[in-house]
């Protein structure tokens, strides 16, 4: 469940944004003969549904239904309740209630043809139990997977996406930027609160209390000691947009030095010829659903590469003169072989 506050902002995320990605969205369904698109929405899956109508849950499911021809409408396992607060935080035709979700939306896709061709986006990740209720709703609905066509409109980043990731780099650089305190502890909660001040919709907090030790990132529980050299990594969304950012505490030159060859890796992306050499890397980013997808990484079985003008979390272990330090910044894919570049530099002291 969502802890921050979510809100709309119209001069971030202005209605003709929405509206621009919705014309692309029926342009691809007509090219496709698609007479509906349905994209499914939870509190760990909100980018598919928040990139086309800046909606992000707290809890609970919905699954939007962007028809060929009239506004789109949310179908919510929510109750009527919240009705106004949806449509103070979302730029949505309708909302229909029901507990089962699946069914609501195949009844109302029915109603408008029976035989509808329908595509889920990120088909193989609707829950088994609403592909169930679409399918009762509707026997004779063609439902087809639409992940393709999805991830092809999304996949490079328009300049209200690129304005809300930099605006989450720019609280979590703030707020880890607070990290101080007589123990690890003190320093999370300090990074926490500020960037809750800030804006932040949601921040979670990772540690790599020693690096001599171990330079894995962990959720911390307890009172762990700090190794003399130690990282933070705030994971930050702000109005469906996330990132990631780490602060590593290192000598100086130690820290120069890995700035710099995290900047130069992520200079050839989507090529991961960069990271040849780093102890390990992961990028991230977001395709459909998910908002921090692995894409690609030294301990990915299978790489899924970017798309060109793509924003992606950066992560990175880089070994400088014996110590591993870690690094991890959001980035920016270049278009038509440009550089890439990062958003936000990491954090060092």
């Amino acid at each position: 469940m969502r802890r921050g506050l979510i809100s709309r902002s119209v001069v971030e995320l202005p209605d003709a944004v929405l509206e621009a990605r919705l014309v692309r969205v029926r342009a691809a369904m007509r090219t496709d003969g698609l007479d509906a698109l349905l994209v499914y929405t939870n509190n760990t899956r909100p980018a598919g549904v928040s990139w086309l109508t800046g909606f992000v849950p707290y809890w609970s499911e919905a699954l939007l239904v962007v028809p060929a021809d009239g506004a789109p409408y949310l179908v919510a396992a929510l109750s009527f309740r919240v009705r106004s607060w949806i449509e103070c935080v979302s730029r949505i035709g309708d909302i229909l209630h029901h507990p089962r979700i699946g069914l609501r939306a195949g009844q109302q896709i029915v109603a408008m043809r029976k035989d509808a061709a329908v595509g889920v986006v990120d088909f193989d990740g609707l829950p088994a139990g609403i592909a169930a209720d679409l399918r009762e709703a509707g026997p004779d609905l063609r439902l087809t997977d639409a992940s393709a066509l999805f991830v092809r409109l999304r996949g490079a980043a328009d300049p209200a996406e690129i304005a809300l990731a930099s605006k989450a780099a720019a609280i979590a650089q703030a707020a880890l930027a607070q990290a101080g305190g007589p123990s690890l502890n003190a320093m999370i909660a300090a990074v926490e609160r500020h960037a809750r001040l800030l804006g932040a919709e949601e921040i979670y907090i990772a540690a790599a209390p020693d690096l001599a030790r171990d330079a894995r990132f962990i959720r911390i529980e307890g009172a762990p000691a700090l190794g003399r050299h130690f990282a933070l990594r705030a994971t930050v969304a702000y109005k469906g947009t996330w990132i990631r950012l780490v602060r590593t505490f290192c000598e100086p030159g130690v820290a120069e030095q890995a700035a710099a060859r995290l900047a130069e890796a992520v200079a050839f992306l989507p090529s991961d010829r960069g990271f040849m050499g780093f102890e390990n890397f992961l990028v991230e980013g977001c395709r459909m659903a998910q908002p921090l997808e692995a894409l690609m990484g030294s301990r990915l079985h299978t790489s899924i590469a970017p798309q060109p003008g793509a924003l992606v979390s950066v992560q990175a272990l880089i070994s400088i003169d014996g110590t591993s330090v870690p690094a991890g910044a959001p980035a920016l894919i270049g278009l038509d072989g440009a550089a890439g570049s990062l958003l936000a530099g990491p954090l060092f002291d």
